[in-house]
């Protein structure tokens, strides 16, 4: 009887302990086990990326291991100036995209907040929207000729169409009753969208940036490849001509790593500026 007692306690304390439930719907995971599965699912893809190298399922020319990239990386920085390469592109991608916002963010917003704007402009970026920005190059060739302009204005052209519907979205999101309280209370339009629409629209108007500037960088190499002299693109035509793949594929690594690291950093600016949005969630 004593036993039964003394264990009674630690049986309690055992049955409401919380459970971890990996599948529950909209649950949030612990930090510890969202790393690991973070990292399991690149150890997964480096493990069938070299079981496919060895497997000889093609030449190992053409499919080099993991190890191989990794050292032809090294080599690209230590030995063949890639760095420059790097920044280059970081600079391209960077600057069209800061163009981009200084036109989306105020138009979207005034697309968002009055149907007139929107009446206006919509049925015109609604239709650029459907048409391939590398379907542009012949023409931005022509124009701007194979300098940095033509590739800067082949990365604004990806990115600026969706960019500016996906903030006039978040906009007109912004709940009506807000916006009549701010009037009702005597505040001027440019009051209430300086104060109240643009405040109320900005975090998500950041997530849209986020989401768009990952989609620049998937236009990158495109930009590059039309008679580059230097960028990632560039380097990776470079390697085409003497069947490098592994330099390729390095090159391939890092425009997935720098998309990462930029993304990480907007993820980090979001939720240092928009801490009230964790207070209230």
């Amino acid at each position: 009887m004593t036993q039964a007692l003394r264990t009674l306690p630690a049986t309690r304390a055992k049955d409401t302990r919380p459970k971890l439930r990996i599948f529950e719907f909209k649950s949030d995971i612990p930090a510890s086990w969202r790393l690991t599965l973070g990292v399991a699912v690149w150890i997964l893809f480096f493990a069938i990326w070299q079981i496919a190298a060895w497997s000889g399922v093609m030449p190992a020319i053409l499919l080099p291991g993991p190890g191989k990239v990794l050292t032809a990386l090294y080599t690209l920085f230590a030995e063949n100036g890639f760095l420059g390469d790097v920044m280059v592109s970081v600079w391209r991608v960077m600057f069209s995209f800061a163009l981009a916002c200084a036109v989306a963010v105020p138009l979207g917003i005034l697309m968002g907040a009055f149907k007139s704007v929107e009446a206006f402009f919509s049925p015109f970026v609604s239709a650029w929207r459907y048409l391939p920005a590398p379907s542009f190059i012949p023409l931005l060739l022509m124009w701007f000729g194979a300098g940095d302009a033509q590739k800067l204005a082949l990365l604004f052209i990806g990115v600026i169409w969706f960019l500016i519907t996906l903030i006039a979205d978040h906009t007109k999101a912004v709940p009506k009753d807000l916006i009549n309280t701010s009037v009702t209370l005597g505040g001027s339009r440019w009051q209430v969208l300086r104060t109240v629409v643009v405040p109320a629209a900005l975090p998500n108007i950041v997530i849209a940036m986020r989401q768009m500037l990952a989609v620049s960088w998937t236009y990158l190499v495109i930009a590059e490849i039309t008679a580059a002299d230097a960028g990632i693109g560039a380097m990776m035509m470079r390697a085409k001509r003497f069947l490098h793949v592994d330099q390729i594929m390095a090159g391939i690594l890092v425009i997935g790593l720098l998309g990462l690291i930029f993304d990480y950093l907007l993820r980090a600016l979001h939720r240092r500026a928009f801490q009230y949005l964790d207070e209230y969630s």
